[in-house]
This record gives structure tokens, sequence and C-alpha cells, in this order.
């Protein structure tokens, strides 16, 4: 018998009982946790390295962190070149980069059903501290990682340093921005999605993808492998902790909840397709396992805190949203985008945030997320024409929860955005449109990685677009990532830009910086 909560999903997604056994007839991507599994008496003996994707750390807390690895021989093959049995990993956590003082140690197992991926989530660590942490499997020893908890949550910390980024498409860049990234000194990464895309290999790029597009868990499983492989990636992955969220290119471009872009999708082979991206994005990121996927669904909204000088409140934009409005063109701003009923969040996840954000104590409160918040226009006729897959297409729930923050006084609010593959920085307004209407956040927008190949530093039609759209304080489409200072006085964000990603020891520099005084909402250029 097929669980009640499977089958309330389905009716909730508007279909019928032949739909839905259709859907769980195929939905490889239930994680059964190794109940089932064939486990390999004593130490299994691998014929290669397994810890070909490196090591990552993620969702720290001031008491605990996520540590991850998956085994892998063969990153490329089905199944990452391993045999369907359970694997025993031993781990261990140190004060040291040498481990001569192991704080932690323990034995877990690495399950075909979760890809052999290793999630360990500890608990009752010291706050504010740096540890070291391998794994062993198979005779073999992982590189080390390090990583940190976070200040208590009753403590001022004079400074936090982090960076963030998205879009880091394989086929049309090297990682020479995660190469500089790794010579800095972070206290965490906040990634704000496209970690992989999802289209075929394309001839006559700096890399190809392997295979079609993606569909089957092993194909997105394939394709995180690829991705993770990259050393420059999993290296800086190696430096701190990771703070992850998705955007629509993990599963699929430009869907909203479980609508497709394209036109006549099966709805439930959709729904199958989305279990097997989330699982497999689970299984590649260092997630807790309380964010285990339960079908199609995976919850990835969260808060972290770095004591009570910034609360992160990570968002989720693609999996509860309403279908982008105007056929998802660009488009005025009509009624269909100023529509009450269009959902950028869902009601479960928008209460949970204004929840976070009224009892939040935090000097800067942080909402990290994927799509732009700035309403900015482009002139195309008579009028501004803005994306409705952004915030403009959802646009009263946007200046609804400008309006709340304004309205409850929340301390130093400060979007950070990916998605858009170029650099932005804008006065949130309550009202966009309405330049006289107070500002009620900040936003920061970082390019990507390397999606779309070497950028310019001043896009055609820059004046213009500027003076079309006043809360627009900056606009660069170069390569890089954004990176932070945060102190109890200042907001600091430095854009780094990449400046040939068609070669991993390229030059990093910085192209510009902005910063936000405590208690005062608009963004300054220094």
């Amino acid at each position: 018998m097929y669980p009640l909560k499977w089958l309330e999903m389905a009716e909730s997604h508007g279909l019928d009982r032949r739909w839905f056994m259709a859907y769980a007839a195929g939905l490889a991507a239930v994680p059964l946790l190794g109940r089932h599994a064939k486990c390999a008496p004593g130490v299994t003996k691998l014929a290669d390295d397994p810890f070909k994707l490196g090591v990552a750390s993620g969702d720290p807390s001031a008491k605990g962190v996520v540590l991850w690895t998956r085994l892998a021989p063969e990153p490329l093959a089905e199944a990452g070149g391993m045999e369907p049995v359970s694997v025993a990993v031993e781990w261990e956590l140190a004060d040291d980069e040498g481990f001569a003082k192991i704080v932690r140690r323990g034995t877990t197992q690495a399950t075909p059903q979760l890809g052999h991926s290793i999630h360990v989530d500890l608990d009752n660590l010291d706050p504010d501290r740096w540890y070291f942490y391998r794994f062993r499997a198979g005779g073999v020893e992982s590189p080390i990682g390090r990583t940190r908890t976070m200040p208590a949550e009753n403590t001022t910390p004079e400074k936090l340093s982090f960076a963030f980024v998205s879009c880091q498409h394989f086929e049309t860049g090297l990682y020479s921005g995660y190469r500089h990234m790794a010579g800095q000194d972070h206290d965490l990464v906040v990634h704000l999605g496209d970690y992989i895309y999802e289209g075929a290999g394309s001839a006559g790029k700096l890399r190809k993808h392997v295979g079609g597009e993606i569909e089957s868990l092993d194909d997105y499983r394939r394709r995180h492998a690829q991705y993770r492989s990259d050393p420059l990636l999993h290296g800086m992955h190696a430096k701190c902790p990771w703070l992850v969220t998705w955007d629509d290119h993990e599963f699929d471009n430009n869907y909203a909840d479980d609508v497709s872009e394209e036109p006549n999708v099966d709805p439930a082979k959709f729904l199958i397709r989305r279990a097997n991206a989330y699982q497999a994005y689970y299984e590649a990121m260092p997630l807790s396992r309380r964010s285990l996927p339960k079908g199609a669904s995976l919850r990835l909204y969260r808060n972290v805190k770095f004591g009570d000088l910034a609360n992160f409140m990570v968002l989720d934009t693609r999996q509860y949203r309403s279908d982008q409005p105007n056929h998802d063109t660009a488009h005025p701003l009509n009624e269909a985008a100023q529509a009450s009923s269009q959902s950028m969040l869902g009601r479960p996840q928008k209460e949970w945030l204004q929840r976070q954000l009224i009892a939040s104590q935090s000097t800067w409160n942080v909402l990290a997320q994927q799509v732009m918040m700035g309403a900015v226009g482009r002139n195309v006729g008579p009028g501004l024409a803005y994306s409705m897959d952004q915030w403009p297409g959802y646009l009263w729930e946007r200046n609804a929860m400008m309006q709340f923050m304004h309205d409850r006084k929340i301390s130093n609010p400060v979007v950070l955005t990916g998605d858009i593959h170029t650099n932005w920085v804008n006065d949130l307004h309550i009202d966009d449109r309405r330049p006289d209407s107070p500002i009620a956040a900040a936003e920061f927008v970082c390019t990507s990685i390397t999606s779309g190949g070497n950028g310019v530093e001043k896009p055609r039609g820059l004046d213009k677009l500027l003076a079309e759209n006043p809360c627009l304080k900056y606009h660069n489409a170069e390569r890089g990532y954004v990176a932070c200072e945060v102190t109890p006085r200042e907001w600091r964000s430095d854009y780094m830009t990449a400046l040939d990603v068609t070669r991993d020891d390229g030059e990093v520099i910085k192209r510009a910086s902005f910063v936000v005084e405590n208690g005062h909402k608009g963004v300054e250029k220094i």
C-alpha cells in the first residue's frame, strides 16, 4: 500500500489515482536509508580512491555542523562505480589539521539507496570553533576538510566574513573564482542556486556535459558528480562550511512548483523527475538528515545564526511558487503580475519567514534567495517590461513583504540574490515604481561564477537602465562572486570579478564595493 502522504501530495497537485499510481511506481527516488541494503562484512576493499568528489560541511550552528562526502571511485560511471552494497565509513573530527587531538569519531553506513553519500549531523560541539575532519573507507583516507561552528546566539562577534555565489555552468567556464575565494579566510560560503545545469552536452564549449538532458536519478547523480569532480570546486568546499539552496537548473529551467516551462508535459512524469532531482541534490550537498527528501518534496527553507550579528534565512523560491504570469515573458506590470494570488514563497514558507523576522534579535537579517527582488524594468516600447520569473511577476507578495519589514521595523534587512548572471545593487523600496516610498531593505545580486562565459564591465544601455530605475545603484555583466564583511557597525559587499573564465588561473580583482550602515537602509558606493 502506498503511504497516505504520497496520495495526499498527488491529490494536492491535481493528479487522479491513475496518475498517482504511475508516479509512485516510477519513484526510484524514495530513499530507503539502507533498510534493505546488503551490507558488506568487515572492511570493504575498493578498487580505487572513493573520495574523488572531495569532502564538504554545511548548515553550521553554534553547537554543530554537517559533515559530507560521497563514495564514487568512478564518478561518471553508473552508481559512481560502487557496488549495490552498504559500505562502512569512518569519520573523525579534530582540533588540529594533524589530528593529534581527536574531538569526535564514529562509523556510519554509505548506502546505495542514498547514492553512497554520507551526512554526519554533529551536535554538542563548542561554539565559535574551527575544526578539521576526514573520512576513511575501503582502506582509503579522504582529503582533510576544515569547518567551524557558529558563535553562540547570545554573543556579538566582532566580524563575519563570507562569500556568496550562484550559477556555475560547467561547460561555459572554469572555476577561477573558487580558486581565488579559497585563498581568502571566509567563515562561510552561501550558494544561491544553479549548482548544476540540466541540459545536454554541447560541442564547442570549454568542457562538455556527459550525456543528454538529465531526467533519471542516475542522470542527476552523474551530473552532480561531474561538477563536483572539479578540484577547484571541491577544494573550496573543504575550506569552510557552506549554506546552500537551489534555483531552477538543479531540476529544470524556470519550473514553478509542478509546472514545466514546456507545454503539454505529463504532470506525473514531471513529479517523478522532480523527485529524482531533489534526491540527487540532497545526496550531493552537506545538508542535515532533517532535510531528507520525501518523494518530490524537500524542505530547504531554514535559518543559520552567526551569534546575534547575522541571521541567515535561506529561502526556496521554486518549489512552492505559483506559475509565472504572462507566459513567463518580459511584460509590463499588468493585473496578472500584481494579483494577490501570485505567491513566490507559498503560505507556509511565507509565514515561517515572517515569524523568523519578528523573533529575530540579530543586528543584520539576511534573506538568502534566488531571483531578483528589485523591480528593475527595461524600456521595450511604450513602457517598462519586467521579468515575470523574478519578483515583479509576484509583485503583490513582494511589496507586502517590503511593507511588513518596514512596519515591523526589522533590523537591517539585506537580501542576497543570484540567478541572473550579472551583478546588481538595489535599494528595495516598498514599491520600486515609487522612488519616494520608503526603502525597506538592501539587495546585493551576484553574477555567475561561469554561466554565460566572459562578460563585459559596462553592458550596452547601462546609463539608460540606471535612469529608468531609481532603485538601481549598480549593474555589471562580468563573472565572479561577492565577498562580504559584516560588523555591528556596517555591512560591506565587495564585487569580485574573474577577468577570464577560460582559464582556471585567471585573475580576480575587486571591481566595486558598497556599504550599508547599521540603522540606515540605503546602499552607498565606496
